[in-house]
C-alpha cells in the first residue's frame, strides 16, 4: 500500500472516530428531547461546540423541514460542510476537523419545496440577559425591562436580527414561533438562563414586521400553549393574535420644547380640563371601507377641535392592544403595543407629539387592575396562573369576568410598573388614569361573605396592591416629574392623593366620583322637586378639599340605559339645553380639575355607541351649535381667570355666599385668587323662572363685571341679564358687607368678575 493510501487510509478512520465519538457524546436522549421539544438548555445541544482533545468544532441545528443541510464558513476558508442528518426527526450535525477555535459560519437548507433557505445559526450568539437583569427581575426594580424582554431588533457582533426573551417560570420548554419557521412548534427552541424563570434567544436574520408568538410546553401537564408575546410593541389587527416585531427608536422627535418645560409646570396651580375620547368612535372613517382613522388623521382633526374648544388635555380610553372592540380597550392582551386599529406605533408617536406641539397633553387610562382570559394573553401562561393570583378568592375579577394581577409577586409588580414608565419614555405620555383602583384596594370587592379572606391584620384592604399603587406613584413621579397619575376610585379610601410620605397613595389626582353622581341625579330631576334636594349640590363642599379632585362626566355616565347628557336633563327642548349650560357653569365654578366626555359637548341625544361616530351632524343644528360655542367661551374664562384654577385644592379658594335658598333653588358663592385681588361670584337659579332684583351679598365694594350668562341669546338663551355688569350697595346681605341686586336667568348661571389692583 503506498504511503498517499495509507495516509488516506488513517484520515478516514479518524473521521469515523469522531463521527462516532460526537454522537456518543451527545446521547440520543438529548437529540430526543431537541426533537420532541422538550429540552430547557439547546445551547447545550445545538450550535458549535469546540473539542479541544480532538481538535474538531462539531456544528449541531435541528431542521425539521430540511432534505438535506450543509455549513458554509465565512471567514477566508469558505469552506462548506455537508451535514448528516442523524436523527430522522431532523437533527444535523457537521464535524470539522482540525479546527481548534470557534469560526463564523452560516448554516443552509433545502426543504421539501425546493427552497434553499441560508442564514447565521442562532446557536453560535449568546443571549443578552445577564445576571443584573435576573437579579433586577427578581427584586421587581427593573423598571427599563421593556428593553431587554420581548422582541428586541439588535446587532451582535454585526449581525442584525431580533433577541427574544421571555419570563415563563413553570415551562419545560419555550420557542419562538412564526412565519419564518412556519409556526413549527420546537424548531427555534429557547435557553432557560441561569436556572431561572426566564428565556431567551437571539435569531438573526429576523427584522421589523416578523410575525410571532411563543410556544411554551408546561411542565405542570406538559402541555403546548401558544401565546402572544406579554411585551410586545406591536401586534396583528384583531381578531389575529399574534404579535409583529417593531422597533421604536426611528421616529424623531419634535416636541423638545414640550418636554422640556412639563416637569416644571405646577399642575396644582394650573386649569386643566380634560377631553376624554374613545378614538375608534370619535370619528369614524367610514369611507374607507375600515371604519377606523389612522393616529395621524386623528391627531389632526381631534386636535383641532380640541384646541377651538378650550380644552388642555386629551385622556383616551386604553389604547393598548385588545381584542373585543366592545371592551372599549379595557380588556388588555398587550400591554406594550398601542392597538393597530388605527395605525403603526410610530403613527401614534406621531399623535402624541402633534398634540404636544400644539399645546395639548395626552393622557392614557391605564388598566393595572385586571386582564382578560383570551388563551393567546396572559391567562394561564405557561400551565399555571403567573401573573395572576393562585388563589381563587382572589383571582377572578366577578364584575368583567377578568383575572386580578398578583401584586404581591415581584415579577408582577416589575412588569406593571415597567409598563406605566414604558408610555412614558417611548411616547412622552403626559398622565396616567388608573382605572378601577377601588377593585384593587379591596379583598372583598364584588365578593360576599365566604368569597375573601381578611389580610394578615384581619381587615379588607388589599395590602399587596396598596403597596404597588405606592411604589408605581413613587417610580413615575420620582423618574418623570410632572406626569400626572389619576385615580379612578369610588370610595372613601383616605389619601388617595396624597404623597406617600404622609401616608397616602401618591396620586396626583383623584377623580370625584360622588361629586358626579350627585351632581347628575339633582340635575335630573324637574325643577320643581330640586329644592328638596338642595344638599346634592352642597354636600361636596364637606370633602371638595380632602383630595386633589378632578370633576369627571365620564364615558360611564352616559351608557347602558343612563342615557346622554343632554336627554338626563327634564323638561322640553329648551329647558334641557339650558339645563347643560347650567350643569357645565356648576362644573366649571365648582373647585376641582375637569374632565368631559366627547359627546357631551354637542349635546348628543343618544347615548354613546363604541362602534359608530359621534352623531357629529347635530352640529348643523342651531341649538347644538349654541351648547358648543357656550363650552368653548367657558373654557376661555376658566382658563383666563386664575381664581379658577390657583387655589383649586384648598378651602382658601372657594367661599360660599348663599346656599340657604333652598325653596327659589338659587346658589352662590365666590372663587378667589391665591393674592385676593381677583374674585369671581356664579350666582346659579335652579329653575325655569326668571327671578329679578335678587339680592346677593358681596365682600368687596365696586363694579362687577358680568364675564358670563349662559343664558345669553347667543348660546339659545332668553337674554335676561344684567346689562353687563352690576354695581356694590352699602346694604350687607347674609353676613357680608355689601350687596348686588341681580336678574337672575331662568335655568342660568351668571359669573361677575371684581378685580382690584
Amino acid at each position: 500500500m503506498s504511503a498517499s493510501a495509507k495516509a488516506a487510509k488513517r484520515v478516514g478512520a479518524r473521521k469515523k472516530i469522531l463521527k462516532d465519538w460526537a454522537k456518543r457524546s451527545l446521547g440520543l436522549k438529548e437529540i430526543e428531547r431537541v426533537v420532541r421539544f422538550e429540552e430547557p438548555e439547546p445551547f447545550d445541544v445545538l450550535g458549535p461546540h469546540l473539542l479541544k482533545a480532538e481538535k474538531c468544532v462539531v456544528i449541531r441545528a435541528f431542521l425539521p423541514r430540511a432534505v438535506e443541510a450543509w455549513v458554509q464558513m465565512t471567514g477566508r476558508k469558505r469552506k462548506k460542510r455537508m451535514m448528516e442528518k442523524i436523527h430522522p426527526g431532523g437533527f444535523y450535525q457537521a464535524i470539522f476537523e482540525d479546527e481548534q477555535s470557534f469560526f463564523s459560519y452560516r448554516i443552509g437548507f433545502l426543504d421539501a419545496a425546493g427552497y434553499i433557505q441560508e442564514t447565521e445559526d442562532p446557536y453560535a450568539f449568546s443571549t443578552e440577559i445577564s445576571d443584573f437583569d435576573l437579579y433586577l427581575i427578581g427584586q421587581g426594580t427593573h423598571f427599563r425591562s421593556y428593553e431587554k424582554f420581548g422582541a428586541r431588533t439588535y446587532t451582535f457582533q454585526r449581525t442584525r436580527g431580533v433577541h427574544f426573551a421571555l419570563w415563563a417560570p413553570n415551562a419545560k420548554s419555550v420557542s419562538v414561533i412564526g412565519n419564518f419557521n412556519h409556526w413549527r412548534v420546537g424548531a427555534h427552541p429557547m435557553a432557560k438562563i441561569h436556572f431561572s424563570g426566564v428565556w431567551g434567544l437571539f435569531i438573526p436574520g429576523l427584522q421589523e414586521g416578523e410575525v410571532y408568538k411563543f410556544a411554551i410546553r408546561s411542565s405542570f401537564d406538559n402541555e403546548i400553549r401558544v401565546k402572544a408575546d406579554p411585551y410586545a410593541l406591536q401586534a396583528e389587527l384583531r381578531p389575529q393574535t399574534a404579535s409583529v416585531v417593531a422597533s421604536l427608536d426611528s421616529y424623531e422627535w419634535r416636541d423638545k420644547k414640550w418636554m422640556d418645560y412639563r416637569p416644571y409646570k405646577n399642575f396644582i396651580k394650573s386649569p386643566i380640563s380634560i377631553y376624554e375620547v374613545h378614538l375608534g368612535s370619535w370619528k369614524r372613517d367610514e369611507k374607507s371601507g375600515w371604519g377606523f382613522s389612522n393616529y395621524r388623521q386623528l391627531a389632526h382633526e381631534l386636535v383641532d377641535y380640541v384646541k377651538t374648544r378650550g380644552y388642555t388635555h386629551i385622556e383616551l380610553l386604553p389604547i393598548s392592544e385588545h381584542p373585543l372592540d366592545q371592551s372599549w380597550g379595557y380588556q388588555v392582551v398587550s400591554y406594550y403595543a398601542p392597538t393597530s386599529r388605527f395605525g403603526k406605533p410610530e403613527d401614534f408617536m406621531y399623535f402624541v407629539d402633534y398634540c404636544h406641539e400644539n399645546g395639548i397633553g395626552v393622557i392614557l387610562d391605564w388598566v393595572p387592575a385586571h386582564f382578560p382570559k383570551d388563551v393567546h394573553g396572559l391567562a394561564d401562561f405557561d400551565g399555571g396562573q403567573i401573573y395572576a393570583y393562585g388563589d381563587w378568592q382572589k383571582a377572578e375579577h366577578r364584575d368583567w369576568g377578568t383575572l386580578v394581577f398578583d401584586y404581591g409577586r415581584n415579577e408582577v409588580r416589575n412588569f406593571l410598573i415597567s409598563n406605566a414608565l414604558f408610555w412614558l419614555d417611548k411616547y412622552h405620555i403626559d398622565g396616567l388614569r388608573v382605572d378601577a383602583v377601588a377593585s384593587m384596594l379591596y379583598l372583598d370587592y364584588s365578593r360576599k361573605d365566604g368569597e375573601w379572606n381578611p389580610n394578615a391584620y384581619g381587615g379588607r384592604e388589599n395590602l399587596e396592591a396598596v403597596d404597588f399603587l405606592k411604589k408605581f406613584n413613587e417610580t413615575v413621579h420620582g423618574r418623570f416629574p410632572g406626569v400626572l397619575t389619576i385615580a379612578e376610585e369610588s370610595t372613601a379610601w383616605p389619601g388617595v392623593s396624597k404623597p406617600t410620605y404622609m401616608g397616602g397613595l401618591g396620586f396626583s389626582m383623584k377623580w370625584n366620583m360622588g361629586w358626579m353622581h350627585d351632581t347628575l341625579t339633582y340635575f335630573s330631576k324637574d325643577p320643581i322637586y330640586r329644592k328638596y334636594h338642595q344638599n346634592l349640590l352642597t354636600f361636596s363642599l364637606v370633602y371638595a378639599f380632602s383630595e386633589n379632585f378632578v370633576l369627571p362626566v365620564s364615558h360611564d355616565e352616559v351608557v347602558y340605559g343612563k342615557r346622554s347628557l343632554l336627554e338626563k336633563m327634564p323638561g322640553d327642548d329648551w329647558q334641557k339645553f339650558a339645563n347643560v349650560r347650567l350643569f357645565f357653569g356648576y362644573m366649571f365654578g365648582h373647585p376641582g380639575k375637569k374632565l368631559n366626555f366627547m359627546t357631551n359637548d354637542i349635546g348628543q341625544r343618544n347615548e354613546w355607541n363604541c362602534e359608530q361616530s359621534m352623531e357629529w351632524h347635530l352640529l348643523n343644528y342651531e341649538m347644538h351649535q349654541k351648547l358648543n360655542l357656550f363650552v368653548g367661551d367657558l373654557h376661555k374664562i376658566y382658563k383666563e381667570n386664575r381664581a379658577l384654577s390657583e387655589i383649586d385644592f384648598d378651602s382658601p379658594g372657594f367661599e360660599w355666599v348663599d346656599f340657604s335658598d333652598a325653596d327659589n333653588c338659587i346658589l352662590s358663592f365666590i372663587r378667589w385668587s391665591r393674592d385676593r385681588k381677583q374674585l369671581l361670584l356664579f350666582v346659579f337659579n335652579m329653575t325655569p323662572v326668571p327671578r329679578f332684583e335678587y339680592k346677593v351679598g358681596v365682600p368687596k365694594a365696586g363694579i362687577y363685571e358680568e364675564i358670563l350668562n349662559s343664558d345669553a341669546r347667543e348660546y339659545g338663551g332668553s337674554g335676561i341679564g344684567n346689562a353687563g355688569q352690576a354695581h356694590s350697595g352699602k346694604i350687607s346681605w347674609r353676613d357680608k358687607p355689601f350687596s348686588l341686586s341681580l336678574n337672575l336667568p331662568p335655568l342660568g348661571v351668571t359669573v361677575f368678575r371684581q378685580e382690584s389692583a
